[in-house]
């Protein structure tokens, strides 16, 4: 009994400390009132309004609304940003890293060495560091060594452009090896189907002895014909890519390919690295 009496006494004072709010809920009961009877009054109207639109204006206009809809929401679901990532790639000592702090910094911070992982980094350009709002670059260097080719994978989904640099003092020597990694590259499945464009690059051109961009250009072309017969014989399917290259029974040309490759000359060491900047702003627009 003395829980029960306890238990009575809580509640009252529950009561008690409930009564200031009901007058609060039953004053401002009242206040929405006048809103209550204007939305009547608009809701009334609407429907009176309503009911003088002939039927096909109507169902026409609801239609309109929706599909009006629908396309902004597939707008904002299916807007994807436009990749910014540069990818640098080419074989070890072609001069990847020296062009990339050049880019970052228009230091070629010589004494650089051969790396086993990606470097990369997003920033404007140093040669627009004083332009004012200019959208910055995601650029990767990928490592050379053929063991770590498959680490191009994963950017090439994000790529918006590929610098695929080549000594162009020791091209000769390195011409076979060059060449299959481009042959990799222009056959990948990212980069046909989304038609990333390719600069060969042809470093260390200030060098007197190294070889100009055109006859790079007409090398590669010839060894990559070679390959594509060669890995045609092999396989007619060519299990080992994606694509083939070329049009059978023609000479392979660059040309020839789903994505734009062009070719230029440049150098890291000393600066000379302008062929490779405007080709950075025609893939990631500043």
């Amino acid at each position: 009994m003395a829980g029960m009496e306890q238990w009575k006494g809580q509640l009252e004072q529950l009561k008690r400390q409930l009564e200031p709010w009901k007058d609060q809920l039953e004053q401002l009961k009242s206040q929405l009132e006048p809103w209550k009877n204007q939305l009547e009054q608009w809701l009334h109207q609407a429907i009176e309004y309503l009911n003088q639109i002939p039927p096909i204006q109507l169902y026409a206009a609801i239609a309109v609304l929706l599909i009006s809809t629908l396309l902004l929401l597939f707008t904002r679901l299916f807007k994807r940003t436009k990749p910014n990532t540069i990818v640098l790639t080419g074989l070890s000592g072609s001069g990847k890293t020296v062009l990339f702090y050049q880019l970052r910094d228009g230091s070629s911070h010589q004494g650089t060495v051969t790396s086993m992982e990606p470097n990369e980094g997003t920033f404007v350009l140093n040669s627009e560091s004083n332009k004012g709002k200019i959208k910055p670059v995601h650029l990767v260097d990928v490592p050379g060594h053929s063991r770590l080719w498959p680490k191009l994978d994963e950017f090439l989904p994000q790529a918006a452009g590929i610098v695929f640099l080549v000594d162009s003092l020791e091209f000769l020597p390195n011409l076979r090896s060059a060449s299959e990694y481009l042959y990799d590259i222009l056959t990948k499945a990212d980069v046909v189907k989304k038609k990333i464009p390719v600069l060969i690059c042809c470093n260390k051109c200030e060098k007197v002895t190294s070889h100009s961009k055109d006859f790079i250009k007409k090398q590669m072309e010839k060894e990559i014909d070679k390959l594509r017969a060669s890995r045609s014989a092999i396989s007619a399917a060519d299990i080992s890519n994606d694509f083939t290259l070329g049009v059978p029974g023609e000479a392979f040309a660059f040309s020839q390919c789903r994505n734009k490759v062009t070719t230029a000359e440049s150098s890291g060491l000393i600066g000379e690295v302008a062929p490779v900047e405007q080709f950075i702003r025609e893939c990631v627009k500043p």
